[in-house]
């Protein structure tokens, strides 16, 4: 059976649907990125999400127009950056995405962050967002990394409930007031870093916490003959996020997506979610301002 015929889609709060498992793209350099997301798509990925500020939409656009995957199976995010944040310069910036990737209509349109420092200039992109999914241009909207308190202003000074909240979470950093915030709004939240990738490529240091190397994601790998990434999406998934892990390599693209053969049990979730250390490995979207 086709790995895309099992995979479990969520709802989102307009009805469309998305597979829970998806192929990100962050920090994959362009001249590896058509490769990497043909790979996912050949795997049975169909949600492949990239971002005008990673710099490779062309190569994912490349991707999707070779593979032969039925557009109707496929589910692609991009987000604007905050440099293009402001009414008209959003439509501008999503106009320039679309001709990258190569898509008449997009599934999911983020703000990739907040912006502090100017969040009239974020409810005005937000506001854009609303013209392209009112339109019929894009099929849902959303935000990324956006704090409860930013949540609720942008609900309080627009009038779509953003889809989804995409932010950091794996087990060193679960999040639990914000995904309840985000459960409790009827928002999706979407992990981004899902097996902590984020605490190796940001460390400053040796002395990485790696989700990975932890002796109860270890054992529990050993007991289900799984490798730790395959345990950390399981139970990304089971909590009923959505996950979009990253990969260059052939190997770990296809272990990734093969996480649909065996459950965790509430115990092993409740102990893998009380490794939280509420640490985040990414910046802090407070700290964000326009480069």
């Amino acid at each position: 059976m086709p790995m895309d015929a099992i995979m479990p889609m969520l709802t989102l709060n307009n009805g469309v649907t998305i597979p829970a498992l998806g192929f990100g793209v962050y920090r994959n350099p362009p001249a590896q990125t058509t490769v990497a997301v043909e790979t996912a798509l050949a795997n049975g990925y169909r949600l492949i999400d990239t971002a005008a500020a990673y710099g490779n939409e062309t190569e994912v656009g490349s991707a999707l127009s070779q593979s032969g995957v039925d557009r109707a199976r496929l589910f692609i995010t991009t987000k604007l950056w905050i440099d293009d944040y402001g009414y008209d310069s959003a439509l501008r910036a999503f106009d320039t995405s679309m001709a990258k990737v190569g898509l008449d209509t997009l599934d999911l349109y983020l703000l990739h962050q907040p912006l502090p420092s100017d969040f009239d200039a974020t409810v005005a992109s937000y506001q854009a967002l609303q013209t392209l999914y009112e339109q019929g241009r894009v099929r849902a909207i959303g935000v990324s990394n956006f704090g409860t308190a930013q949540l609720a202003e942008l609900l309080a000074r627009t009038d779509v409930v953003p889809a989804v909240n995409q932010i950091e979470v794996h087990p060193y950093f679960t999040e639990p007031e914000l995904r309840a915030f985000n459960l409790e709004n009827g928002i999706l939240t979407q992990a981004w870093s899902p097996i902590g990738g984020v605490n190796r490529y940001a460390a400053k240091s040796g002395n990485v916490k790696d989700p990975l190397r932890d002796p109860l994601i270890t054992a529990l790998a050993a007991k289900y003959s799984k490798t730790p990434a395959q345990i950390i999406l399981r139970w990304d998934i089971q909590q009923g996020l959505c996950a979009i892990p990253k990969s260059v390599s052939p190997k770990r693209i296809a272990e990734n997506i093969d996480i649909f053969d065996f459950y965790l049990t509430n115990a092993e979730l409740s102990d893998i979610s009380a490794l939280d250390t509420g640490i985040r490995g990414g910046p802090n979207p407070e700290d964000i301002r326009r480069s």
